[in-house]
Protein backbone atom coordinates (compact mmCIF):
# COMPACT_ATOMS: atom_id res chain seq x y z
CA UNK A 1 0.00 0.00 0.00
CA UNK A 2 1.53 3.19 -1.32
CA UNK A 3 0.72 6.77 0.62
CA UNK A 4 0.40 9.69 -1.10
CA UNK A 5 -0.12 13.14 1.41
CA UNK A 6 -1.95 15.54 0.26
CA UNK A 7 -1.32 19.12 -0.25
CA UNK A 8 -3.22 22.35 1.06
CA UNK A 9 -1.23 24.41 -1.01
CA UNK A 10 -2.60 26.10 -3.93
CA UNK A 11 -0.72 27.65 -6.69
CA UNK A 12 -0.99 31.29 -6.39
CA UNK A 13 -2.17 33.92 -8.71
CA UNK A 14 -0.09 37.00 -8.91
CA UNK A 15 -1.84 40.28 -7.62
CA UNK A 16 -2.98 42.35 -10.61
CA UNK A 17 -1.27 45.63 -10.55
CA UNK A 18 -2.48 48.77 -11.10
CA UNK A 19 -0.56 51.45 -13.37
CA UNK A 20 0.55 53.96 -11.15
CA UNK A 21 1.35 57.59 -12.08
CA UNK A 22 5.06 58.90 -10.86
CA UNK A 23 4.45 62.19 -8.49
CA UNK A 24 6.77 63.81 -10.91
CA UNK A 25 4.53 63.54 -13.70
CA UNK A 26 2.57 66.50 -15.33
CA UNK A 27 -0.31 67.25 -12.97
CA UNK A 28 -3.04 67.78 -15.78
CA UNK A 29 -2.45 64.30 -16.60
CA UNK A 30 -2.54 63.17 -12.92
CA UNK A 31 -6.01 64.81 -12.18
CA UNK A 32 -6.93 63.13 -15.11
CA UNK A 33 -5.96 59.34 -14.53
CA UNK A 34 -7.61 60.23 -10.97
CA UNK A 35 -11.08 61.59 -12.61
CA UNK A 36 -11.09 59.07 -15.04
CA UNK A 37 -15.01 57.09 -14.27
CA UNK A 38 -14.06 53.12 -13.89
CA UNK A 39 -14.52 51.21 -16.90
CA UNK A 40 -14.41 47.57 -18.19
CA UNK A 41 -15.31 44.19 -16.63
CA UNK A 42 -13.33 44.85 -13.13
CA UNK A 43 -15.44 48.39 -12.67
CA UNK A 44 -18.01 48.36 -10.08
CA UNK A 45 -20.78 50.78 -10.41
CA UNK A 46 -23.94 52.55 -8.22
CA UNK A 47 -27.13 54.03 -8.63
CA UNK A 48 -29.24 55.29 -6.36
CA UNK A 49 -32.93 54.57 -7.36
CA UNK A 50 -35.29 56.11 -5.06
CA UNK A 51 -38.45 55.38 -7.07
CA UNK A 52 -40.34 51.60 -6.82
CA UNK A 53 -38.76 49.19 -8.58
CA UNK A 54 -40.79 46.24 -10.27
CA UNK A 55 -39.21 43.09 -12.10
CA UNK A 56 -41.12 41.18 -14.28
CA UNK A 57 -44.49 43.12 -13.13
CA UNK A 58 -43.34 42.69 -8.98
CA UNK A 59 -42.81 45.38 -7.03
CA UNK A 60 -39.68 44.58 -5.31
CA UNK A 61 -39.59 44.22 -1.35
CA UNK A 62 -37.04 44.40 1.23
CA UNK A 63 -37.24 40.79 3.16
CA UNK A 64 -36.04 42.14 5.87
CA UNK A 65 -37.70 45.66 6.65
CA UNK A 66 -40.35 45.34 3.87
CA UNK A 67 -39.52 48.35 1.94
CA UNK A 68 -40.36 49.09 -1.44
CA UNK A 69 -38.20 52.21 -2.90
CA UNK A 70 -34.99 53.77 -2.01
CA UNK A 71 -32.71 51.22 -3.15
CA UNK A 72 -28.78 51.62 -4.04
CA UNK A 73 -28.19 49.19 -7.25
CA UNK A 74 -24.82 47.92 -7.53
CA UNK A 75 -23.10 46.31 -10.97
CA UNK A 76 -20.25 44.30 -10.84
CA UNK A 77 -19.40 42.50 -14.01
CA UNK A 78 -22.87 41.04 -15.31
CA UNK A 79 -24.24 40.94 -11.78
CA UNK A 80 -26.35 43.12 -10.10
CA UNK A 81 -27.43 43.70 -5.91
CA UNK A 82 -30.11 45.73 -4.18
CA UNK A 83 -29.03 47.33 -1.03
CA UNK A 84 -31.52 48.39 1.27
CA UNK A 85 -31.37 51.41 3.78
CA UNK A 86 -31.65 48.66 6.49
CA UNK A 87 -28.22 47.32 5.27
CA UNK A 88 -29.89 43.90 3.84
CA UNK A 89 -28.52 43.41 0.17
CA UNK A 90 -29.20 40.64 -1.94
CA UNK A 91 -28.21 39.44 -5.71
CA UNK A 92 -30.61 40.21 -8.14
CA UNK A 93 -30.97 37.40 -10.63
CA UNK A 94 -33.18 39.28 -12.23
CA UNK A 95 -31.30 42.31 -13.19
CA UNK A 96 -28.60 42.27 -15.68
CA UNK A 97 -26.20 44.86 -16.43
CA UNK A 98 -27.86 45.74 -19.54
CA UNK A 99 -30.82 46.61 -17.29
CA UNK A 100 -28.47 48.80 -15.35
CA UNK A 101 -26.87 49.79 -17.98
CA UNK A 102 -30.58 51.81 -19.15
CA UNK A 103 -30.82 53.09 -15.88
CA UNK A 104 -27.34 54.60 -15.47
CA UNK A 105 -27.93 58.25 -17.20
CA UNK A 106 -25.43 60.49 -15.30
CA UNK A 107 -22.78 61.50 -17.39
CA UNK A 108 -20.23 62.49 -14.35
CA UNK A 109 -20.85 60.75 -10.98
CA UNK A 110 -18.65 61.15 -8.22
CA UNK A 111 -16.13 58.02 -7.21
CA UNK A 112 -15.31 56.35 -4.01
CA UNK A 113 -12.70 54.42 -3.33
CA UNK A 114 -14.46 51.20 -2.26
CA UNK A 115 -18.16 49.84 -2.25
CA UNK A 116 -18.41 49.78 1.42
CA UNK A 117 -17.56 53.68 1.42
CA UNK A 118 -20.63 54.40 -0.94
CA UNK A 119 -23.16 52.19 1.37
CA UNK A 120 -21.76 54.65 3.97
CA UNK A 121 -21.92 57.67 2.17
CA UNK A 122 -25.35 57.00 0.77
CA UNK A 123 -27.06 55.79 4.44
CA UNK A 124 -27.24 52.28 2.72
CA UNK A 125 -25.26 50.92 6.09
CA UNK A 126 -28.76 51.15 8.38
CA UNK A 127 -28.27 54.02 9.65
CA UNK A 128 -31.85 55.15 7.86
CA UNK A 129 -32.98 51.72 8.59
CA UNK A 130 -37.07 52.68 8.27
CA UNK A 131 -36.90 55.83 6.71
CA UNK A 132 -37.06 56.59 2.89
CA UNK A 133 -35.16 60.21 1.60
CA UNK A 134 -36.27 61.97 -1.07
Amino acid sequence: MTLVHRTTERPVEPTPVLPVIPASANPLLQLEYETQQPSGPGATRCLKHPRELALRGIPVMCTACRARRDWLLINHGRHVWIVCRCSNQWLEPELSRADFDALVAIPGGTTYPSVEQIIAVLGFDGAFAGTYLD
